[in-house]
């Protein structure tokens, strides 16, 4: 039995020619975004990437797959010294996706065509760390989103359009009632709310925000706090305004007000939930104007929900959270449990001081 001879892999080949190059580097670039899109990505997730690796490919001017890790120190230790950790660790992660993609499926053809050996340039010595804390956000009293929504609701019977500003105001009382993200109800469809679910019905929540880039991640959300009242009353007295065909598959639960060509409706976009609310606050809760976002009102979901006594893993399902560290900043606003602490333990000292002084 003899040993077959085996050429190795580090054996520079014919290398191809510029155009061939270019046309493979386009070829490769389209199929990774094809097997992004099958991996479940939303096409903001896959356009992010792309832009991320554009701005590098620009500054580099040579195909990636050449790029070495001392090319990246000097592209994140000097170019980008002076930008937001946010955007230098979203450059490095697209990087090492890349470069992932790249070792995978082209690995063995880039070294037939350049005689590289591929390897990522981001490693554990360069990769930025992102050490941005997040964001406390402390929301309104229950007795200041009271004020807000109801003085929302007296200025509907008078209102020059009707059916855009009910809508409007429908949608942020479902993120303070339910705590839903602004993209996850305005993706929603007709058909997305399963009125026959559990007590009060419950919306199918099929964009909910993915953990780590992983895509779209799915969850039912109970209809609570009085939710399933302003939805019934939306869908049953306002929706029928809109130039909307509820018999079409996709027929949007909140849609614009501008008319569709032939589907089933367009749909509401998160600026105009967001204009909305900041000019209700501006008129109803002056006190909170240029404070009070959509994501606020998901906050102040939280935390009466926890001030209320439910379980926190309860409240992270409802909010579709990850990580339960997640769910914590946003329930502790207003949680005594440290003055509890301090409160009890000054009791005790003092029931223990009782018996020596007399």
């Amino acid at each position: 039995m003899s040993l077959a001879a085996v050429r190795s892999l580090r054996e520079r080949r014919v290398p191809a020619t510029e155009e061939e190059l270019a046309d493979f580097e386009c070829d490769v670039l389209a199929e990774f975004v094809l097997a992004r899109h099958a991996a479940g990505l939303v096409d903001s997730s896959i356009r992010g990437d792309l832009s991320h690796l554009a701005q590098v490919r620009d500054w580099f001017g040579r195909p990636l797959w050449e790029l070495e890790p001392r090319d990246a120190d000097r592209y994140f230790g000097s170019v980008l010294r002076e930008v937001s950790g946010s955007t230098r660790a979203g450059r490095a992660q697209a990087l090492v996706t890349y470069f992932e993609y790249l070792v995978l499926r082209h690995g063995v053809e880039l070294h037939e065509l350049t005689g590289r050996l591929v390897e990522c340039p981001v490693d554990e010595m360069n990769r930025p760390r992102m050490a941005v804390a997040a964001k406390v956000r402390i929301p309104p009293t229950p007795a200041e989103i009271e004020q807000l929504f109801t003085g929302w609701r007296e200025e509907l019977a008078s209102c020059r359009k009707f059916a855009p500003r009910a809508r409007n105001y429908a949608v942020a009382r479902l993120l303070a009632d339910v705590g839903l993200r602004i993209n996850e109800a305005r993706m929603l469809d007709v058909a997305d709310v399963r009125w026959e679910l559990g007590r009060f019905g419950k919306l199918d929540v099929r964009h909910g925000k993915g953990a780590r880039r992983s895509g779209p991640r799915q969850r039912l959300v109970p209809l609570i706090n009085g939710a399933d009242e302003v939805l019934a009353w939306f869908v049953e007295d306002i929706w029928g305004r809109f130039d909307c065909d509820y018999s079409l598959p996709g027929a949007p639960l909140f849609p614009s007000e501008r008319r569709g060509e032939g589907g089933p409706g367009t749909r509401l976009t998160a600026d105009t939930v967001r204009t909305a609310l900041q000019g209700a606050v501006v008129r109803h809760l002056p006190g909170w104007a240029g404070r009070l976002t959509p994501h606020v009102l998901r906050h102040f979901c939280a935390s009466q929900l926890y001030d209320g006594g439910v379980d926190i893993i309860a409240i992270q399902e409802l909010l579709g959270h990850s990580w339960i560290s997640t769910t914590m900043r946003y329930v502790h606003a207003r949680s005594t449990r440290v003055e509890d602490a301090v409160a009890s333990g000054h009791k005790r000292a003092a029931q223990r001081w009782e018996g020596l002084v007399r």
